[in-house]
């Protein structure tokens, strides 16, 4: 893997902000010629620098303004359990992130929602029927302060 340099710094930076912009602005913005922008891209990509590209949607406009956290303590914390509850995670759309943290628990769990009733629905009929769940504990979001800001490059 190529280490990064200011150019690329750059480039990053302004796809974080906007990552709908055009090849021709981009490379206007960082100061290249397009076909050198282009190039940049391709090994940023293939390198995995740049994971892909999506839209950012309101998730309070589309239904889901429960925002939950949940930690996660297994009955056993060996690699066969890790296993089979990371696989049964990735087979869950509800979970939108999962983490495996050092600390009182083993896992983050982050999940949205229309309201706490279907948070109850989803508790009892996903979390608790995940492989290896001892508990659980919960933490529902009052306010969003700052949600998914641009990496410090």
């Amino acid at each position: 893997m190529s280490e990064l340099d200011r150019t690329d710094r750059r480039i990053l930076r302004e796809l974080q902000l906007d990552g709908r912009i055009t090849n021709a602005e981009l490379a206007t913005r960082i100061g290249l010629a397009p076909s050198s922008l282009g190039e940049r891209l391709r090994r940023l990509q293939k390198e995995g620098f740049i994971l892909g590209f999506e839209a950012r949607l309101d998730p309070h406009k589309l239904g889901f303004g429960l925002l939950v956290y949940v930690e996660v303590i297994l009955d056993a914390t060996t690699p066969d359990v890790f296993d089979k509850f990371a696989k049964a995670v990735r087979r869950t759309p509800e979970i939108l992130e999962c983490h495996m943290v050092a600390g009182g628990f083993d896992y983050l769990i982050k999940t949205r929602l229309p309201d706490m009733a279907a948070y109850r629905r989803f508790l009892g009929d996903i979390m608790l029927s995940l492989p290896g769940v001892r508990e659980t504990r919960t933490y529902a979001v009052m306010e969003e302060v700052k949600n998914a800001g641009p990496l410090p490059i």
